[in-house]
């Protein structure tokens, strides 16, 4: 097994491989807010700030979504990285604020690129991996996480949030009616085709510094008051005082060859949400995950997939598959965890604010993260208290 190609399924798709490019930033530029990151978050506090009216300009290092926010598995999921009984024992009611936050930012989505790019699908939350247990052990975990699957249905339906039972082809679980899938490559460009239009977006423009007030890069500057850094993975690297707060670890995926019978109805994960899969229209499956298992090599910045995890992604594919599957991709990217899985979002220098740490499922925390920032650069307004709004905490 070669793993050496690091090319992403979600790439191959003819909307993202169009995608015609933004300009290099070549020049001095000065504006009322510089974002910094143009994935997921940072689209989203370009769309904030520009309806504020204020001028914006956007950078991102490679491509628009080079980075996780184009290399994940697309799903669209309601709620904070822990599961919500478990998040609301550890942080409160206020996880189910976020939880509906998270919803109404799915809507939001929904509204601006449509049906082609943002699919209504749902979710299921397996116990376990479809097929059979291997052996006594697994069969005692999936028990332990199907009773996890019923208490996790009774805090949703304790909160009005929509849950349904699943048992059925794959397995037993709950499903999740509300949650969605994208091709998430196609969905950040969709958004910088629709925001380059009210801000100045500049692509393969790595950020050398920063300080208050300006933002180097190797071929320009931007002059901004406000400075919204927007970075998940690597962030604790672009502002070292996020160093112990912020940890990067690396996510790892697989692509295989279309053609595949339909099984999988829409985003699946098991296994304590470690392993997750969708299939596409044309019957490629996009599996990721194991990175649990590898802890101690994946708490990393670097970004090639590797032997060890991409064997058990590729079992958890044909599990997922119920045969045996040829993988055509293998790609890893750059993800941000913190301590208690509450992201990042604070002012780490005068007029220069962060977000991050979105613990592996940034899709829709990660704009509802920016948000609150764009409102505490601008109104002085605190965080909902389901983000982490201190440096030193």
């Amino acid at each position: 097994m070669s793993v050496m190609d690091s090319r992403c399924a979600w790439d191959d798709d003819p909307v993202v491989a169009a995608w015609a490019g933004l300009p290099q930033l070549e020049s001095r530029l000065t504006a009322d807010a510089c974002v910094v990151g143009l994935g997921g978050s940072g689209l989203a506090a370009v769309e904030e700030l520009t309806a504020r009216g204020l001028t914006v300009v956007g950078l991102d290092s490679g491509r628009v979504a080079s980075g996780a926010a184009g290399r994940n598995g697309g799903f669209l999921l309601g709620g904070p990285a822990a599961f919500l009984h478990s998040s609301v024992a550890a942080w409160g009611a206020a996880s189910v604020d976020l939880y509906r936050a998270t919803l109404a930012e799915l809507d939001h989505l929904a509204d601006m690129l449509g049906t082609d790019v943002i699919a209504r699908t749902g979710s299921i939350r397996l116990a376990g991996l479809p097929g059979d247990p291997v052996g006594d052990a697994e069969a005692a975990e999936r028990a332990a996480e199907l009773e996890d699957c019923h208490a996790l249905a009774q805090a949703l339906r304790g909160n009005a949030i929509a849950v349904e039972p699943y048992d059925e082809e794959l397995g037993q679980g709950i499903f999740l009616p509300d949650d969605a899938a994208t091709n998430p490559s196609r969905r950040a460009l969709g958004l910088a085709s629709i925001l380059r239009n009210s801000a100045s977006l500049y692509e393969n423009s790595p950020v050398t510094s920063l300080e208050s007030g300006v933002v180097h890069t190797g071929h320009g500057t931007v002059s901004a008051p406000v400075i919204l850094v927007a970075v998940d993975g690597k962030l604790e690297q672009v502002l070292p005082e996020l160093a112990g707060r912020v940890r990067t670890a690396r996510l790892q995926m697989l692509g295989t060859a279309p053609g595949l019978p339909p099984r999988l109805p829409c985003p699946v994960y098991g296994r304590w949400g470690y392993d997750y899969a969708q299939q596409s229209a044309d019957g490629r499956l996009l599996v990721g995950g194991g990175r649990d298992l590898f802890a101690d090599e994946e708490w990393t910045s670097g970004t090639e997939p590797t032997r060890p995890v991409q064997s058990h992604i590729e079992r958890v594919a044909e599990r997922m598959a119920g045969r045996p599957v040829s993988v055509t991709r293998r790609w890893a990217a750059s993800v941000g965890f913190t301590p208690d899985g509450r992201p990042r979002c604070c002012e780490v220098r005068p007029g220069v604010f962060a977000v991050g740490g979105y613990n592996g499922t940034g899709n829709l925390v990660g704009p509802v993260a920016a948000r609150a920032a764009v409102a505490l650069a601008l109104d002085g307004i605190a965080p909902p208290s389901y983000l982490v709004a201190s440096v030193a905490d």
